[in-house]
């Protein structure tokens, strides 16, 4: 396929918010429209590919953006430079990542190379790399599949933790090494952007706002002591934003409407379905989790504390002691909050309060703490943005030589 050919000529993409314009569309685009490709999962993509695709799109390129959503707001949102596609889930997803023909493709989601999300058959051929950007500031080893990361060209990381347990992976298992970027995370840099880091203002007597945002899971807040959670910070003196996880409600169906039974109506309790928004975030002084990615964005990214409730932790890789390091979300927890045990939730109380009124040492403690863990506060975007500019360029030159 010619790059620039007038056998690549097609016609427009659909305007955004046509969700039919689908994978048949995306592959009529001529290559070069499809040079600098995004997938997301879902909607929730949108927040940790946006500063990447803003530094792309400023810099002077455009690019093709694949959902598996018909929800996704970027189908209905017309961005300069950004051509929008749905494609399904399913069989259509994987034909059409078999049949892909791009020069880059980034993605969050993991496990590429199995075959619901196989490799194209033309990538080797076209040199086409596959770059992964993380949806979470956790260690790749302990939420992730073994082999979440092994298939990808590129890993762009989030902090040196990342580099060294995908090294240690690679060797356990024998894996060429891939190119490890010292990238950072933009959802944590959008946060940082919104200038709420620090204590929030309170006016004298205002009882003190616990936001509660855990992760979803059999062994997560929600799904097991969510009621006496919330009612224990309620009869406690807090104001509570609860904030559930959207797959809580698509795999326990019964937990959210159990939390609303017992406190709609109540003064000091809100439910905030709104994961993207940053509303509550900026609205809390403290939060309470689990073993949510969320906390390490609320930690890093307002500079307030943590308080964790100890459930079980959530493994999806039951081997992940074989590479010998404590995952990041757990050693962490102590310096940037509290750890509460799950059978002692009156606890919560005391320490909740006492965090409010220390608001201020904890705004430099845990600044100090993410500069120290992650890279590239407040210009992730920037440095994603000139490697996948970098492997385009690269990809264009060798079609033409």
């Amino acid at each position: 396929m010619k790059l620039f050919g007038t056998r690549d000529r097609a016609a427009p993409a659909d305007k955004p918010g046509k969700v039919a314009n689908g994978r048949k569309a995306f592959e009529k685009q001529p290559l070069r429209d499809r040079i600098i490709t995004f997938y997301a999962e879902d909607g929730g993509s949108w927040p940790h590919f946006e500063p990447i695709i803003t530094a792309l799109v400023a810099n002077g390129r455009s690019l093709s953006y694949l959902t598996s959503s018909p929800d996704d707001p970027v189908l209905s949102t017309d961005r300069p430079g950004v051509r929008p596609f749905f494609i399904g889930d399913g069989v259509g997803r994987a034909m059409a990542f078999q049949m892909m023909e791009v020069g880059v493709l980034v993605a969050t989601v993991p496990q590429l190379g199995i075959s619901v999300l196989p490799r194209s058959r033309f990538g080797a051929k076209l040199g086409t790399q596959y770059v992964y950007v993380f949806h979470s500031m956790a260690s790749t080893h302990m939420i992730y599949e073994p082999d979440g990361f092994d298939h990808y060209d590129t890993v762009c990381c989030v902090g040196p933790y990342m580099v060294d347990e995908i090294r240690a992976r690679e060797r356990l298992a024998h894996l060429p090494a891939k190119e490890l970027v010292e990238h950072g995370y933009g959802r944590l840099d959008t946060i940082v952007a919104a200038a709420n880091a620090g204590p929030r203002d309170r006016a004298d007597g205002e009882l003190p706002t616990v936001l509660v945002a855990p992760s979803w899971g059999p062994t997560c807040i929600f799904e097991t002591v969510g009621v006496d959670l919330i009612r224990t910070l309620l009869d406690g003196g807090c104001r509570v934003i609860a904030r559930p996880h959207p797959m809580t409600s698509k795999r326990t169906p019964d937990a959210i409407p159990a939390i609303e039974a017992a406190f709609t109506g109540h003064p000091q309790f809100v439910l905030d379905r709104d994961i993207a928004a940053t509303g509550s975030l900026a609205a809390s002084d403290v939060m309470v989790s689990d073993w949510s990615g969320a906390a390490l964005e609320y930690a890093f990214g307002l500079e307030r504390p943590v308080v964790f409730i100890d459930v079980d932790r959530k493994v999806n890789n039951t081997a992940y002691g074989e590479l010998g390091i404590e995952p990041f979300e757990a050693e962490i927890r102590e310096r940037i909050g509290a750890v509460v045990g799950v059978d002692h939730l009156a606890d919560v109380l005391s320490v909740v309060h006492r965090f409010a009124d220390e608001a201020g040492e904890w705004q430099h403690r845990l600044r100090s703490e993410r500069d120290a863990a992650i890279f590239n506060v407040g210009r992730s975007g920037a440095v994603a943005a000139a490697m996948i500019a970098a492997k385009a360029d690269a990809f264009v030159k060798a079609q033409r030589s």
